[in-house]
Order: structure tokens, then sequence, then C-alpha cells
């Protein structure tokens, strides 16, 4: 859990098993048809709004879930986003103090979940340097999906048990993430 972690109350969905599947080339579409309602619905534009998570990854199998990552100058002023992404039909799930965690109201379907970050800050850099490197890199994404097919043969009942067991492959997968990212210049 990040530093500040707390569960918006009220926000429960009930059980939602986990299931990965193979990429699906709609799944930029879907992120751009998002990000276009989630501009039109903002009172202000955001600073940026990134398709992030293995949805982003060609090729990476995924929940069939889209990640949204829209960055913010301030995720504390929550009435500047909050009640215009609950409009949409998403529901603020969860805090901590480097983003917010928005997904699906109880009885629609768990296609999208949103993040909101603040600019430049250690979470946008974090998920956008993870996702270029996975893209760019066959042997780390494949590592990947070999991790995420592991935690869902033991965990496909428990989001946060599945999301735990991944944890250590992520964090080393993220250090290659950020040396190649100096070694190349990267630009976030």
């Amino acid at each position: 859990m990040w530093p500040g972690f707390e569960l918006v109350p009220n926000s429960e969905r009930g059980p939602d098993p986990i299931t990965l599947v193979p990429y699906d080339p709609t799944w930029p579409q879907r992120f751009l048809d998002w990000k276009e309602k989630l501009i039109e619905a903002m009172p202000s534009r955001p600073k940026r709004v990134d398709h992030v998570g293995s949805t982003a990854v060609p090729g990476l199998i995924s929940k069939d879930t889209v990640d949204i990552q829209v960055s913010v100058d301030d995720i504390r002023d929550e009435g500047a986003y909050v009640p215009a992404i609950e409009s949409l039909g998403l529901q603020l799930r969860s805090r901590d103090d480097l983003h917010r965690y928005f997904r699906p109201f109880a009885g629609r379907p768990r296609d999208i979940h949103i993040h909101i970050c603040e600019v430049g800050g250690e979470w946008e850099r974090r998920h956008l340097v993870f996702v270029a490197y996975l893209q760019q890199d066959s042997a780390a994404r494949d590592r990947y999906a070999r991790e995420k097919l592991a935690a869902l043969a033991h965990w496909s009942d428990d989001p946060t048990a599945y999301t735990e067991a991944k944890d250590a492959v992520i964090r080393d997968i993220e250090a290659g993430a950020e040396d190649w990212a100096r070694a190349t210049g990267w630009p976030a």
C-alpha cells in the first residue's frame, strides 16, 4: 500500500474475480474514447492523460480493464475532478499521498480505472516509464506476463493478494526501466 492509503467509505463493489485475456487491439481506442470523455467532463483540462497499465503494452496479457492516468496540478483539490469523473459513472475508491483511484460503480462493467496523480510527480513518472520500458523490452514484458499468470493461479479471487504477489517482480522491472530511461535519455 502507498503512504496515506485509505479506502473511501461506501465504495465497495462485491466480488470481482480476476481474469486475464490476450492483448486486445481495441484497447488503444477505448483509451482514446475515455480520454475524450474525461477532458470534456473536467472543468479544467488535465495537464496529461495517458494510457498506462498492461492494456497499454501491445502483446501483454491483461485484465480487460483500461487504466488511464490523469495528471493534475494538485490531487488534494478533489473538487476540481471528483464530481466530473463521478458524472461518468465512476466512483472514487481510494486515495493516498500520491494518487486517487476511480473505478465503475457496482453493477457497471469494470472496464476502466482512472488514476489521478500530480503532474511531474513520482506516481506519474513511475507508471509512464514502466509502460514505455515494457513496450520496447520483450524479455521484461514476457517476465511480467509469467508473473501475472503465476499470481492468477493462486489469487484469482483476491485482487489484493494478486497485486501483492506480483510486487517483487514489478519492483525489479521498475529498476530495469529506470536504468533503461537513464541510458536512453527517455523523457517523461
